[in-house]
């Protein structure tokens, strides 16, 4: 989720697509704060770890 988050906000900057650039960082956000929470020991969506 990150890798496609930072290949969508890249893609939206590049071709000027706003749309793209901020379900970019959305998804880059998101996939951040599950990464912390999975590493941090919580589980995540009935997941124990999240990849």
């Amino acid at each position: 989720m990150i890798i496609l988050g930072i290949i969508l906000a890249i893609a939206g900057w590049l071709l000027s697509i706003p749309v793209l650039l901020y379900l970019g960082v959305i998804l880059l956000v998101v996939g951040i704060v599950l990464m912390v929470a999975g590493s941090a020991g919580h589980a995540v969506g009935g997941r124990r770890h999240y990849y």
